[in-house]
């Protein structure tokens, strides 16, 4: 919106993506925590991060072409 006209997020955009952000680094510092075995943090911090990236991609641009995907 900034730098192009292409795009053109609403208020509801910035909120899901505020929300997803958040819940991100929540569960991020909840496996931080709790879990003391190094290999397992490493690999539930991995599978967070790749779910918001997945997640965020769908959104944006669909890329399972599910009902939620972006237009």
């Amino acid at each position: 919106m900034q730098f192009t006209n292409e795009v053109h997020w609403q208020i509801n955009d910035f909120v899901v993506a505020a929300f997803l952000l958040i819940t991100t680094v929540l569960v991020v510092e909840f496996i931080t925590r709790i879990v003391n075995h190094k290999k397992l943090k490493i690999l539930l911090l991995a599978l967070v991060v790749l779910g918001l990236i997945l997640f965020w991609a769908e959104l944006a641009v669909g890329i399972f072409n599910s009902p939620m995907a972006g237009s």
